[in-house]
């Protein structure tokens, strides 16, 4: 029998983004932009969402949530990410790659959680508009967003204690952040309780908030169906179709990424749906409501024109002036 080399693991060496240094120096330059895009984009849709009287509503309120959740999430992972590219020593401590995988999964569970929160928003618009401001309200949004952070967070907490305890046989780790799937890879023996958990209790939590957008469009769509005038159907439309967008991003890659039999993984390619997913998503998400809504649109203009007025314009200047006459 063929002996299994198990030694205590104290840190991990993450393999970046490249093997060719000569690549290293586009890459950094491409992530580093789209990530500066992500933080401006989602920062500006959060500080719009709580300051523009306008965007006072609970679907902007759920808006500002994802918003924030996108920021946190490219945070988490793209500046380790940046730093392990150019970086020669590119190790991380056992402590420090569970703490970055424990925040990693609550934030990428509860992007879920929220996107079927807004499904939901969407549903009873369309379906009941009557009765929309009595079923929901903020309140009732900042319920169900508390309830999901606990539910993540607890979810979370019990994946990375399971993967904490894992005997491996080595430390190299063939990716780019922290994340559990290269680990399941570097375990000694097979994880049988780890994958039992993730296709069981982990599709409950991520999985399920799926479903509900699924069936929740489902009767938008039978309520739609019903509809005799083309202005209402278009208008249904267009307000369904940034969400629709944004939830085939995230579970196209989630689906891609994590719900498969770890026979079928295949870290090189995944790689690229890691980046899709940790870096451009984030990016695209703000552009997607705010490029297809003229409501944030408009809170995103007044918030800019505060922003340059307070920084660049003094009252009774002749800049300030010709703004004047321009707005």
């Amino acid at each position: 029998m063929a002996m299994i080399n198990r030694t205590e693991v104290t840190e991990f060496i993450l393999s970046g983004l490249s093997n060719w240094p000569e690549m290293q120096p586009v890459i950094l330059g491409i992530v580093l932009a789209v990530y500066l895009v992500a933080v401006v984009g989602n920062a500006l849709v959060v500080i719009a969402a709580h300051s523009d009287t306008k965007l006072q509503t609970p679907m902007y309120f759920l808006l500002s949530q994802l918003s924030f959740v996108d920021l946190f999430l490219t945070t988490i992972t793209v500046p380790q990410m940046l730093v392990h590219t150019l970086s020669v020593d590119r190790t991380i401590s056992f402590n420090r790659y569970m703490v970055q995988l424990f925040f990693f999964m609550t934030v990428g569970s509860m992007e879920g959680h929220l996107l079927a929160a807004m499904a939901y928003d969407r549903y009873v618009a369309i379906y009941n508009p009557l009765r929309y401001s009595t079923i929901v309200s903020r309140h009732l949004c900042l319920r169900i967003t508390l309830t999901s952070w606990v539910v993540v967070n607890l979810n979370s907490l019990l994946y990375s204690m399971l993967v904490s305890c894992l005997t491996f046989c080595g430390n190299q780790v063939t990716h780019f952040f922290c994340d559990i799937t290269p680990l399941l890879q570097l375990s000694c023996t097979r994880p049988v309780v780890n994958e039992m958990l993730i296709f069981t209790e982990g599709v409950a939590v991520v999985v399920s908030p799926f479903f509900f957008i699924l069936g929740s469009y489902a009767h938008i769509g039978v309520a739609t169906a019903r509809m005799h005038s083309v202005a209402a159907l278009r208008k249904a439309l267009s307000t369904c179709s940034s969400h629709i967008l944004v939830v085939l991003l995230l579970y196209g890659s989630v689906i891609r990424m994590y719900l498969r039999p770890s026979s079928g993984y295949d870290l090189d390619q995944d790689h690229y749906v890691a980046i899709f997913y940790t870096v451009v998503t984030p990016m695209l998400n703000p552009l997607i409501y705010s490029l297809r809504n003229q409501e944030v649109k408009g809170a995103l203009w007044r918030l800019g024109k505060k922003l340059c007025i307070s920084g660049n314009f003094q009252p009774g200047s002749q800049a300030n002036r010709k703004w004047q006459q321009i707005s």
